[in-house]
């Protein structure tokens, strides 16, 4: 983890994680600007992938054994509307763990407004 509580690849795009341990819920902020947007002046829909990913991610961690390792293995993404300049907060459930796969969903909102709703299934790896 980095200083921003991110992963690597997550801290490049200024990606804040947070995480509320044994609850199996996960959160994401990210502050866009003009390097997070597409040419049709939007939030990239990378980005915003990127930040459900995250915080289902930590949602996942949060319920999984000390040093257990996990792997997206599907991610589906429901763009509802464009993100914009600004805060986005990504908030992520755990819906139902098994043994050896774990689902989760998350939405991200700015300003009161939803902008995406993802569903995703994690693979959890033996160390």
């Amino acid at each position: 983890m980095t200083e921003t509580g991110a992963p690597g690849f997550a801290d490049l795009l200024g990606l804040v994680v947070q995480d509320d341990p044994g609850a199996g819920t996960g959160r994401a902020l990210l502050e866009a600007d003009d390097q997070h947007l597409n040419g049709a002046g939007g939030v990239h829909g990378g980005v915003l992938a990127t930040l459900v990913d995250s915080a289902m991610g930590q949602a996942v961690r949060a319920v999984t054994r000390d040093g257990q390792g996990l792997a997206t293995s599907q991610l589906t993404v429901t763009y509802l509307n464009p993100g914009k300049r600004g805060q986005l907060v990504a908030t992520a459930q755990v819906r139902k763990r098994g043994k050896s796969l774990v689902v989760c969903d998350a939405e991200i909102e700015q300003n009161g407004e939803a902008v995406v709703h993802a569903v995703a299934t994690f693979a959890l790896l033996e160390s």
